[in-house]
């Protein structure tokens, strides 16, 4: 009776061990690089969306800017100065991704006809770009 109690035992211990196998040492650093190596090319990507994303954000202000002017010009029949208080009562607020009183003229300001807006971004302020009067958003400053 003893010995088959034991060999029972022995049984169940040995399947116990069997069914406690874990990774090795191998499997998780190859788990680690392979990780690794999804980060590396994941995260420039991301870093791209947003840049663009800001981007974009910028060129939105400049159309409100624009409808804004027009607006303006249309009510006042004179061209309006680009500040937040004059623009700001025809519905245009400045977004967080464009750099605060960038917002200008640049060239013609006198005519409806002929003005262009240029704008820069907050976090690169060499990175411009404008909108005439009769086309959309473009980068660089207005020329």
């Amino acid at each position: 009776m003893v010995s088959r109690l034991t060999a029972a035992l022995a049984a169940r211990y040995k399947t116990i061990q069997e069914k406690e196998k874990g990774f090795t040492l191998i499997e998780l650093l190859v788990v680690v690089i392979i990780i690794g190596v999804l980060a590396a090319i994941a995260i420039p990507i991301y870093i791209g969306v947003q840049n663009n994303a800001k981007d974009s954000a910028v060129q939105s202000d400049l159309t409100n800017a624009k409808i804004a002017v027009v607006a303006y010009y249309t009510q006042e029949n004179a061209m309006p100065t680009l500040d937040k208080a004059t623009l700001g009562t025809l519905g245009f607020t400045e977004g967080d991704n464009t750099a605060p009183g960038s917002i200008a003229f640049g060239g013609t300001t006198t005519a409806a006809e002929n003005f262009c807006i240029e704008a820069a971004r907050k976090d690169e302020t060499t990175k411009f770009f404008h909108i005439n009067s009769d086309g959309g958003v473009k980068p660089g400053a207005c020329s």
